[in-house]
């Protein structure tokens, strides 16, 4: 299948018209947000149900919180900040408020990764899918483009458990179907291939797509999976594709330690061991660019899948 673009949407737009769509059809559903309603897309939520969004101000650890009372009392609450300050700076609250007793909350992050872009290094947050991959319990979800983080977000109010839901600020191409299904936990086969594994989340799907027709010119036959459920790991889609191929390269915009790579590789090392290699952010923080600049010179664009994919090649 050859994918295309028309246009282009960031993916916390979906997560807003995802929640909005949600909300209308379930009137348990609540929204939090901690003083960030413009960048999270959350403005037509609390215009239609403004008794059911909460600003919480700058205080997101409260936000949390807030959010385990409300699903103790039956509701589904959303969360929404930056996901810096929805992981690391409240992540004691997480563990302790939410993923040990299984609240039903919704922790949904934006801006995450390299392509927040000019930023900086204090709000690129890329620890966040290992850190939260860890808590028991908790669903991980990285969503692609427009039309999937809505549907993943309308999904998730559905789906009965803590969920990190991550996604992005910069417009990017939109790609998937809009009325494409979601199942949390089941990857998408894009691409078919017979040389090589490509496993991808997030942005770095589509980087995969467009580094697939590159190696397709070279005579390569690229597999690409789209594994936008990191936790539950789809681990009958990952290796009976491998099965296939022979070898493996992960691409996540995330550090190269604790993300979606090191679960391949510890699905791959106990069922059927070949070779792997990551494009991933090598164990450093990022700094203030465009986000293309940022992808280029931290390894995580379609060149360097590329790269890593003729290097995986000469291991097999």
């Amino acid at each position: 299948m050859k994918f295309r673009y028309t246009d282009k949407k960031d993916t916390r737009s979906g997560f807003g018209d995802g929640l909005l769509e949600a909300a209308k059809k379930n009137p348990n559903i609540v929204a939090l947000c901690a003083d960030l309603t413009g960048s999270l897309k959350m403005n037509d939520f609390e215009k239609n149900f403004p008794e059911r969004f909460f600003q919480v101000g700058i205080a997101e650890a409260n936000m949390i919180g807030m959010a385990a009372g409300l699903a103790t009392a039956g509701k589904i609450p959303f969360t929404g900040t930056f996901a810096n300050f929805s992981t690391s700076r409240v992540y004691d609250q997480i563990r302790q408020s939410v993923a040990y007793s299984g609240k039903n909350v919704k922790i949904c992050a934006s801006h995450a990764g390299l392509t927040l872009g000019e930023d900086g290094a204090t709000h690129q947050v890329l620890e966040d899918i290992g850190m939260m991959k860890m808590l028991p319990g908790m669903t991980v979800i990285c969503p692609c483009d427009y039309n999937e983080t809505k549907i993943a977000t309308m999904a998730i109010a559905e789906f009965d458990g803590p969920v990190y839901l991550r996604f992005g600020r910069p417009s990017w191409p939109v790609f998937t179907k809009e009325d494409e299904k979601f199942e949390i936990g089941k990857g998408k086969l894009m691409i078919e291939g017979n040389d090589v594994t490509i496993v991808a989340t997030g942005h770095l799907v589509w980087e995969a797509i467009e580094a697939q027709a590159i190696l397709e010119e070279k005579g390569i036959s690229a597999e690409v999976i789209n594994i936008h459920t990191i936790k539950p790991l789809d681990d009958e889609l990952i290796l009976k594709s491998v099965e296939k191929t022979g070898c493996v390269v992960s691409a996540e915009e995330h550090n190269i330690f604790g993300g979606l790579g090191e679960s391949v590789a510890r699905l791959l090392i106990k069922n059927h061991p070949v070779p792997q290699e990551f494009v991933a952010v090598n164990d450093s923080f990022g700094e203030s660019a465009t986000p293309m600049e940022l992808m280029k010179k931290y390894g995580i664009d379609k060149t360097n899948i590329v790269e890593k994919v003729e290097k995986v090649l000469k291991r097999k």
